[in-house]
């Protein structure tokens, strides 16, 4: 080690150490490296936190929304100009960091070197059941998504993607079934989920293998050292709260949006939705506070209880939804696109992970770049945003299993479930539109309206409120589900790596400050809004992950060569 490295590093520590109004999680060092120390506070208001880390994230979201709630237009205007100019410039490396972490865990995941090194104890069993398992990584991870985007995503490109904006197939014709399906799964399939992925297996390992803190800083310590002790991992650590917070903010606005057209779709009360069928901002608000109260009560009672709970009921419930369309929708359509549609995306996966429209030349060229902009610029950034909530909520409920497990359960297994809904949900929307039945009323509809204009469609009015009410207790259960998970990260990304520091307060001080920031958004732009502050806020984490990657797979080959 240098000597100017050995002297940051006391200083670190003698910072650290002078702190009398402190008390340090001090972890044993591993391989001649300084292990990750973080300062808590032993009394006070937050007690057992990090008074920088809990602090400042709340910082900058107090003055995001008052600067939003004092000029919501100009606010708004100033978020999309920031979200083009971070589209236009960073889409390139949003396009290759995603492949990268995709390939990363493929190659841990399949190698024999790391495929069975378990995330614990070599004796160590697995703390949930397989079923509760995949359900709490389901839920937490993707569940709302699906209620969303299981009719729009494959409808959507039904009608335009870039193999219709170059010419070779023909919008919202059966020639085009198959493409629409590749660039649904480009955004569902294993890029997703190996963002979730990267993070939870690096933070499962550095925690249950090298006892470690369970927070975002501790991963990079093979790279940094002690300098994870102090403020540089302070930084690391509010990154990825804030990432967390607008990632969540996201799914939440869509989730409310959602929930407010499953309400009119049952009830038919007007205050609802507006005249173009898009969902009021008063019914936004409404379910944003009853989701946020459930969510601190959900949180409150703790990951075993409350969160466990609600997701055995959410994979129920999937299924029956899924059970529904087979016995309705169009099964053999359906079950034609699910193979046609695995094939498709392996083949095109590379080229469609590593293409970047520059937008340059004649076109369509410009349009190619608006829609990968539009789409796959923003999913890399809503799943990397959202990358340490369910990371870090992966790596507390997967310890015991192996690294091959992992993968299989958090990519693989994840993939095909939101396959099945696509095919099942979205190929009977396709279907409605290609005889005709539709003419129009689904690929028209506002995106949180498309899934109950298609259960219009194929059930009586009777059973088609019956399965709307059961959509709408889904999708709150998934809603509170995320929210309350999500709290409960935070929180524990604030204490140092306190899996067990819930705190009512907090709790609720954190639901408030969600529920703050999404209505001020929603009242600013609506979603747009909510898509702008994400892909912003999304990219210095991207960095880090990237970084995690690094630090895994050095510290994975080092530990096995010993």
């Amino acid at each position: 080690m240098s000597l100017f490295k050995k002297i940051i590093n006391r200083i670190n520590i003698t910072t650290i150490e002078k702190r009398g109004d402190h008390i340090l999680d001090q972890v044993e060092s591993i391989d001649n490296q300084p292990a990750v120390a973080i300062a808590t506070e032993k009394s006070g208001f937050y007690e057992g936190f990090n008074r920088i880390v809990a602090m400042v994230p709340k910082l900058f979201i107090a003055a995001l929304v008052v600067w939003v709630g004092l000029s919501p237009s100009a606010a708004g205007e100033l978020l999309l100009s920031m979200q083009n100019w971070t589209t236009a410039n960073f889409a390139g490396w949003y396009i290759y960091i995603t492949a990268f972490y995709t390939l990363v865990c493929l190659v841990l995941g399949i190698w024999s070197r790391t495929a069975h090194i378990k995330l614990g104890k070599a004796d160590e069993l697995p703390e949930f059941s397989m079923f509760t398992w995949l359900s709490m990584m389901f839920g937490a991870g993707i569940g709302i998504g699906m209620l969303t985007y299981s009719t729009a995503e494959p409808i959507f490109h039904f009608a335009n993607n870039p193999d219709t904006i170059k010419g070779l197939t023909n919008s919202l014709n059966e020639d085009n079934v198959r493409n629409a399906y590749k660039w649904a799964l480009l955004h569902y399939g294993l890029t997703p989920w190996a963002c979730y992925g990267v993070v939870g297996m690096s933070l499962g390992y550095f925690s249950y293998n090298r006892g470690l803190p369970l927070t975002i800083r501790s991963a990079l310590q093979p790279l940094f050292g002690r300098a994870m002790s102090g403020s540089a991992g302070h930084v690391v650590d509010i990154v990825a709260i804030l990432a967390t917070i607008v990632g969540l903010s996201v799914t939440i606005g869509y989730g409310v949006s959602q929930l407010a057209s499953g309400f009119f779709n049952i009830s038919g009360a007007q205050w609802l939705v507006d005249d173009s069928g898009k969902p009021t901002l008063v019914a936004q608000l409404v379910g944003l506070i009853l989701i946020i109260s459930a969510s601190c009560l959900s949180a409150m009672s703790g990951l075993k209880k409350g969160i466990k709970w609600l997701s055995n009921i959410n994979m129920g419930l999937s299924v029956f939804v899924i059970a529904f369309f087979v016995i309705f929708g169009a099964t053999f359509f359906a079950l034609q696109t699910f193979f046609y549609a695995i094939w498709d995306y392996l083949v095109a996966l590379p080229a469609m992970s590593t293409t970047v429209w520059s937008g340059e030349g004649p076109e369509p060229a410009t349009a190619l770049q608006s829609w990968q902009g539009a789409w796959s610029i923003f999913y890399w950034a809503w799943w990397i945003a959202f990358a340490p909530f369910v990371g870090l909520f992966l790596a507390r409920v997967s310890r015991g299993r192996t690294i091959r497990e992992y993968v299989i359960g958090a990519m693989i297994t994840p993939s095909l479930i939101c396959l099945v809904w696509f095919a099942f949900v979205g190929a009977t929307a396709i279907d409605l539109e290609l005889s005709g039945i539709a003419q129009g009323t689904i690929v028209n509809a506002d995106i949180s309206a498309q899934l109950f204009k298609t259960i219009n469609l194929i059930l009586s009015p009777e059973l088609a409120v019956a399965l709307s009410v059961i959509i709408v207790v889904l999708l709150m259960t998934f809603l509170v589900t995320s929210a309350d998970s999500g709290i409960l990260i935070i929180n524990t990304l604030a204490s140092g790596g306190n899996q067990g520091l819930k705190q009512a307060k907090h709790v609720i001080i954190w639901g408030v400050i969600f529920a703050l920031l999404i209505g001020a958004l929603l009242s600013a732009g609506g979603m747009d809004a909510l898509r702008s502050v994400m892909i912003i806020g999304a990219l210095p984490f991207s960095v880090v992950m990237g970084l995690m990657a690094i630090s895994l797979v050095k510290t994975l080959l080092s530990d096995k060569a010993e």
